[in-house]
């Protein structure tokens, strides 16, 4: 089985302020289906109230995060699934759930992992 990452970028969730409540309730339900699925790997957001660091090879530390990359933010969830079609129908649950489009994405088969 492949872990995908199902995530969408903060600007991607323009909701109305009288919604977030059901988003979330809406959000958490699908997480609760995964974890009773026994798919779920890891849900969360950013705390984008904390700035990122940049941590090099030597142990210094800048603030910010690449210059270069876009900002990193929004809200993630990993599940384990055995196939592509299952991750894009759960893609689409979250999707639903949240009012905004999701990327769908594999990791990498690491056998040290």
């Amino acid at each position: 089985m492949a872990k995908y990452l199902i995530s969408f970028p903060s600007a991607a969730m323009n909701v109305p302020g009288s919604e977030l409540e059901a988003v979330g309730r809406d959000a958490h339900a699908v997480i609760r289906q995964a974890k009773e699925a026994g798919v779920y790997v890891f849900a969360g957001g950013i705390d984008e109230t904390v700035p990122p660091v940049l941590v090099s090879a030597n142990g210094s530390v800048a603030d910010g995060g690449y210059s270069w990359a876009p900002p990193l933010n929004g809200g993630f969830t990993v599940l384990e699934l055995p196939s592509r079609n299952e991750a894009i129908a759960w893609a689409a649950r979250i999707a639903q759930a949240c009012r905004c489009d999701q990327e769908l994405r594999v990791f990498a088969l690491d056998p040290e992992s």
